[in-house]
């Protein structure tokens, strides 16, 4: 367990507070039981990885099984862009032996805490290091210089590279149980590959191939998977920014003349525009989760990656206008 003075003055290195609180008590499970004898194996310690967004806290999940302790360090309910960790949360992460993270696009302050954390010999894997990163337009973006997106986990493509490193860290950590580690890993690899197969061949019999959204759109890496084309009144993904009457006024339009059935919304932001919109144009409101955070309801039902991605087909599928 990491001294006191450590984690206070690693705290005050990374987050710049003054003082630092108390960390949480972690109980490590015993490695022999009490006064059992018999026992010929003791109880292996499990590898505790922090996951920053749901999509690789879920893969984590299926890939570490019950060798592994996962934690979503995004609480339940969290928007994921306007995040960043407590001083609590930074403790937990110092704790842990792996941590997952999508790349400093989409959580900046990880820049502050990499090094501080490899120094207390956590594994600290990018799971954008092995992505192509799509470039935005100008116009499409609020990140000053920046122009990358930083969502590519909503390709189910992109998804299999994110197990395929999830499974190489497992490895490293826990050489001993690589096949039980790859075996899951394929399990996985098998059932997005599904995923992709379906909304493939669903969205070549849609009438149309315009996802019209009133949020921030999460799904450029997806659109392009699957010959889409998509428009949203916002110019980038901060979820502080505003769009302008213009904008809305010409989603308003493109609404009307593409004749699609539905205009769709983020989770956990309220979808304000989109209400404004369908209140004009009288098409249906439909969710296209963005898979970065899920409520602490979904969460607590066990919901997986997949099953949002086969709901948003399911609403893609009223949207668009499906024909079988």
């Amino acid at each position: 367990m990491k001294k006191i003075i450590i984690i206070t003055f690693l705290l005050l290195i990374v987050i710049g507070f003054t003082a630092c609180s108390t960390p949480k008590e972690v109980v490590d499970e015993p490695l022999d039981p009490v006064g059992n004898n018999d026992v010929e194996e003791v109880d292996r310690p499990k590898i505790m990885v922090v996951a920053t967004l749901f999509p690789q806290y879920d893969f984590a999940r299926s890939i570490g099984g019950e060798f592994a302790q996962i934690d979503l360090l995004l609480p339940p309910g969290i928007e994921a862009h306007s995040y960043e960790p407590t001083p609590q949360e930074m403790v937990k992460l110092l704790k842990s032996d792996l941590f997952l993270f999508t790349g400093d696009l989409m959580e900046p302050w990880t820049k502050n805490i990499v090094n501080n954390l490899e120094e207390e010999d956590v594994v600290v894997v990018d799971l954008s290091e092995n992505m192509v990163l799509m470039q935005v337009k100008e116009d499409d973006h609020d990140h000053g210089d920046e122009s990358l997106d930083p969502h590519y986990w909503t390709d189910p493509n992109m998804a299999l590279l994110m197990v395929d490193s999830i499974v190489d860290a497992f490895v490293n950590l826990d050489p001993e149980n690589e096949s039980v580690y790859s075996s899951n890993g394929d399990k996985l690899k098998i059932e997005l590959n599904k995923l992709d197969t379906d909304i493939g061949g669903a969205l070549a019999k849609t009438e149309s191939k315009t996802i019209i959204s009133g949020g921030h759109f999460a799904f450029g890496y997806f659109a392009k998977a699957y010959g889409l084309s998509h428009m949203s009144p916002y110019n980038g993904f901060s979820p502080n920014a505003e769009p302008t009457p213009q904008s809305i006024t010409s989603l308003i339009n493109k609404v009307k003349e593409t004749k699609v059935n539905a205009i769709y919304y983020e989770e956990l932001i309220d979808p304000k525009v989109a209400r404004t919109i369908i209140e004009e144009t009288g098409v249906d409101m439909l969710l296209l989760h963005g898979v970065h955070n899920i409520s602490k309801e979904e969460l607590e039902s066990g919901i997986t990656y997949i099953d949002i991605m086969y709901q948003n087909l399911e609403n893609l599928k009223l949207g668009l206008g499906y024909n079988e």
